[in-house]
């Protein structure tokens, strides 16, 4: 299939979703009208043709993140994209944030990854039993709590070793601390926005009706496709062979 007909079908898929759709004009940020076709009846109508390649813009970055072996964070706290997200990051083994978004967890990364390592340390100790010897049944309640609340937080980024080298993030206006962090670490962010955002806070803006599930499925599709493509030619370096040490000649 060639470039020019995926595109199409893309812009199909996007229309069908209803992803053209954004809010009154009332409500649009001055810095999406470039990406609009019009208005019809008080609201913003997208131009797909713009929307598509921005996709492919932002397929392009997490390919590339993918196949140097990166980590992208997969973000979104509102209710109705939370679930989307989830099930999108979880399926490409990609790390995610979908209950709140814990101010710090970039620009204060090894404070947070103190509560991460123990979430870790907890969790390993239920399963091996050890909190059962350990504490008291007051004692393991407390602790039980203590690791729900840990799981809330950060369940979806446990497997991070380090801050992610890129964020997607659906409607970047409601998670904007999130934003704003990616931008004091100099992170580029990709921000699935619908006409109420500011396309020019994040660094590839894909602009569609973010309140629609169908909307959001469809370019989240396209991306996680994107970055697993990309993880799956990624080799890691082999690490360096131990050099011989060298042989002391003896004494004559």
């Amino acid at each position: 299939m060639s470039t020019e007909t995926n595109q199409q079908n893309l812009i199909e898929r996007l229309f069908a979703a209803g992803a053209h759709f954004g809010f009154s004009k009332s409500r649009r940020h001055p810095s999406v009208k470039p990406y609009l076709f019009g208005s019809k009846q008080g609201t913003d109508i997208f131009d797909l043709e713009k929307t598509a390649a921005q996709i492919e813009e932002a397929k392009a970055a997490l390919h590339a993140m993918g196949a140097a072996g990166k980590k992208v964070l997969f973000i979104s706290t509102k209710e109705e994209t939370a679930k989307l997200v989830k099930a999108a990051a979880e399926k490409a083994e990609a790390p995610y944030v979908v209950n709140r978004w814990i101010g710090g967890l970039l620009t204060n990364w090894v404070e947070m990854k103190k509560r991460i390592d123990r979430l870790h340390a907890l969790t390993a100790e239920g399963e091996s039993g050890e909190l059962e010897r350990k504490y008291t049944k007051k004692e393991r309640v407390m602790i039980g709590r203590e690791i729900e609340k840990l799981i809330y937080n950060f369940g979806g980024v446990k497997a991070l070793d380090n801050i992610p080298a890129m964020l997607v993030v659906v409607d970047p206006r409601h998670d904007h601390i999130a934003v704003t962090e990616a931008t004091d670490k100099n992170l580029p962010v990709i921000g699935i926005m619908s006409s109420d955002n500011n396309a020019k806070k994040v660094t590839t803006p894909v602009l569609i009706n973010d309140a629609l599930q169908t909307s959001v499925k469809v370019v989240l599709d396209e991306l996680m496709a994107a970055y697993q493509a990309g993880l799956a030619t990624y080799v890691p370096k082999a690490a360096p062979a131990a050099r011989p040490s060298a042989r002391r000649s003896p004494r004559s």
